[in-house]
């Protein structure tokens, strides 16, 4: 088989098999940090607590499972995400940063140096609103803590996730896929197994039809998130002939991808962060002594708890609107239309320049209406499923299966790269 075959290259090369083992082996480190818990927090307390509450739950997904311990990595990368977006929004609205960026690969390091500074405030002040809310939560997970005491706790839940960027550096170092999105990855997975425990438990045999039914879904979901994460619309694109002194450039036709799907997976990213910030602060506000902010809270809290109608209705059209604000921020077609004629080259039957970025921009506009809706449907789909079927306990969220789906493309794709490079310099 062909699969086999291609595994069997893979570890028969030295140097490629020494860099997969070495990004697993970094991995499991990671899932050992995430199990180690922080002194001072009652385990039992805090295990039934995010057993109860789902916004929680979700929180620990993209925390990689060290939060529903409160391990030393219990922020997980998250405070770095959100710090490359802030950087990736500002590179759009300040002119120094935006000059910086197109400086190149000097411009990037600063950029990505800045990214790594501003984690440091981000991660303190999550650290700092995540030990409020679980004092919060009339559960004892954590007493008083006196001022040192908090800062102990600040600067290893900040130094966790300092460690974690900078595992993920040491795996994207390695090109054997990104590793920020890798520790996302093992994070999701690792969750997996506990997820399949529990409903084997849990199996009645009158149920049997709902889990073919569930496991039938699941494999035609993967199947669309991979078919929407490799689609794209290939723009023709012709080069003209250049003559320079005695020779002859140019003169080829190519073509200009743009995806189906640009934007990734940040746009549930922005639509998860905004749609649980309410709910957060509804769980804090009860306990506050007055009763028109309790009864709001209230209300808040069951309105958008998740797996609710109205959570549903707004996380979907929260996905579809960043889909395409953040592919407006990242998708420039008068840049590319720009580059394309000082190359020499042009969209067949389309003038260059500003025509040819009004037909890229349209044509950019068309795709990612499918784009953003098929991202939207996939975010809201579990909820979906998981009441039809009621198979709740393997329910995998539609951010975590796109993060899932999307980190096994890219890393295949980058150990075959590494394949064919060997093979041409062999030859």
């Amino acid at each position: 088989m062909a699969w086999v075959s291609k595994l069997f290259r893979i570890f028969k090369d030295k140097e490629l098999r020494k860099k997969i083992l070495f990004v697993l082996g970094l991995l499991v480190v990671f899932r050992i940090a995430a199990h180690i818990p922080i002194p001072g927090i009652d385990a039992v307390a805090l295990k039934n607590l995010f057993a109860d509450n789902a916004i929680l739950g979700l929180l620990n997904i993209f925390s990689g499972g060290g939060l529903s311990n409160f391990s030393l990595v219990a922020l997980g990368i998250g405070p770095y995400i959100t710090s490359s977006i802030i950087f990736q929004l500002l590179t759009m609205i300040v002119p120094k940063l935006e000059a910086m960026q197109k400086e190149g690969e000097s411009g990037q390091k600063k950029i990505n140096q800045y990214t790594r500074l501003l984690t440091v405030p981000l991660a303190l002040v999550q650290g700092f609103s995540m030990i409020k809310l679980l004092q919060g939560s009339g559960r004892g997970i954590i007493g008083a803590l006196s001022g040192f005491e908090y800062l102990t706790i600040l600067t290893i839940l900040a130094a966790g996730t300092i460690f974690l960027m900078w595992l993920g550096e040491l795996i994207s170092e390695k090109k054997i896929g990104n590793g920020i999105s890798l520790l996302i990855f093992a994070g999701i997975v690792s969750g997996i197994p506990s997820a399949i425990q529990t409903t084997l438990f849990t199996f009645d045999s009158a149920n049997i039809v709902n889990l073919v039914a569930f496991l039938v879904i699941g494999v035609l979901t993967v199947a669309g998130v991979v078919y929407i994460t490799e689609g794209q619309r290939n723009i023709p694109v012709s080069y003209a002939k250049r003559v320079r002194g005695i020779r002859m450039y140019g003169g080829f036709d190519s073509h200009l991808p743009l995806k189906v799907n640009q934007a990734g997976m940040i746009p549930i990213i922005f639509a998860i962060s905004l749609i649980m910030f309410p709910p957060i602060i509804a769980q804090l506000a009860m306990r506050v002594n007055n009763a028109t902010v309790v009864a709001v809270a209230e209300f808040v809290s069951r309105t958008l708890q998740p797996g609710g109608l109205t959570y549903g209705i707004l996380y979907f059209i929260l996905v579809v609107g960043f889909t395409y604000f953040y592919t407006a921020i990242i998708f420039h077609p008068h840049q590319i239309a720009e580059n394309l004629q000082k190359q020499g080259g042009f969209v067949p039957g389309i003038r260059p320049g500003k025509q040819t970025a009004d037909y890229l921009g349209n044509v950019s506009t068309r795709i990612m209406l499918a784009g953003a809706l098929s991202l939207g449907l996939v975010a809201v789909l579990p909820l979906i499923v998981g009441p039809i079927t009621g198979v709740k306990s393997m329910v995998i969220s539609g951010a975590s299966l796109l993060i899932v789906v999307s980190v096994v493309i890219e890393t295949v794709k980058q150990i075959e790269s590494q394949l064919e490079m060997r093979n041409y310099d062999e030859f």
